[in-house]
């Protein structure tokens, strides 16, 4: 079954290493329009052209409604996106747009502490300049491999001075985080993003902060527990009528594309959000990590790409 066609087809309009292994692309529309509105901690659907589908974080200036940013890290053990956009892509190259999603936006907050491993800076960096807009507090602890590997860093350190903390690994080991979050403050949010290692150390030391206190988003699946249900369940296709069975060696949005549902999608390890669908009926049994507490309780949207259903039926807005 074909993916369903990109939403926008755009160009690239530059391409600049901004790291060791890392560079960025601005992507415009071809005929100078004006692009769709988007805000701190969205991402992108980029459809490249050989029909491969990544998620990459938009890192430009939300204000500027011309052009998109985003910086892509090459993974050499990654499944081909990362090396087609640094050895094929060139500007003047289209690629599509499958829409922009928000699952780490920018709650109101006192105070923020950002957290960044490596390419996880991407989505901080419209953060920071929000919170800098609003004249809120906030401080940027960053941590890479090296210092050259460390992408946009000049650009943080030259723009904000004190309040970015520069800490690659070769020099400094691992990030303090035992200094930066020792002591819980109720007023600060602290955003983080980065690798799992980073991730689970840093929810480890927030875990005596009030709730809601730490939002993260990850690159990279987390471990899952085994579905609820060994067995199969049905999904009906609200918008057709149709229904499908859904055995336990196939996912939710194989089984509905095979139905002849579009559903765009990126990752399939449901770290992305791409192709979150709302639920109209049924129980999911929600196996991403990308869904809050709240939205997982609310049982009103789900991932198919790895989530599953502990109800005998799921209906589908599709």
């Amino acid at each position: 079954m074909p993916r369903p066609a990109p939403t926008l087809t755009l160009r690239v309009r530059a391409k600049d290493t901004v790291a060791d292994g890392v560079v960025s692309l601005t992507l415009v529309h071809p005929e100078g329009a004006r692009l769709p509105d988007w805000t701190p901690g969205a991402h992108i659907d980029l459809v490249l052209p050989d029909g491969t589908t990544r998620q990459y974080s938009l890192c430009g200036d939300r204000w500027d409604p011309y052009s998109y940013r985003v910086a892509v890290l090459r993974e050499p053990a990654g499944r081909g996106g990362s090396a087609y956009v640094h050895d094929r892509l060139a500007p003047g190259d289209p690629v599509g747009i499958g829409g922009t999603h928000n699952h780490f936006p920018l709650a109101p907050a006192d105070r923020y502490l950002f957290i960044a491993g490596g390419i996880g800076i991407t989505p901080l960096l419209p953060m920071i300049h929000q919170a800098e807009l609003m004249g809120i507090d906030w401080q940027l602890l960053y941590g890479g491999r090296t210092r050259p590997s460390m992408a946009f860093r000049d650009h943080l350190a030259d723009t904000y001075g004190g309040r970015v903390h520069l800490r690659p690994q070769d020099e400094y080991g691992l990030l303090d985080l035992d200094t930066w979050l020792g002591r819980p403050d109720p007023g600060t949010k602290v955003y983080c993003c980065g690798p799992a290692p980073l991730l689970a150390a840093v929810e480890e030391a927030c875990a005596g902060w009030p709730p809601y206190s730490l939002r993260t988003e990850r690159f990279t699946a987390a471990d899952r527990a085994e579905p609820v249900r060994q067995t199969s369940f049905e999904v009906e296709l609200s918008r057709t009528g149709r229904t499908v069975t859904v055995t336990p060696d196939v996912s939710v949005l194989h089984a509905v594309r095979g139905a002849g549902a579009e559903v765009l999608s990126s990752c399939e390890q449901g770290t992305c959000g791409t192709c979150l669908v709302p639920v109209l009926a049924g129980t999911p049994d929600h196996r991403d990590a990308v869904l809050a507490e709240h939205e997982r309780a609310a049982g009103d949207c789900l991932l198919p790409c790895v989530s599953r259903s502990r109800s005998d039926r799921l209906v589908l807005d599709l």
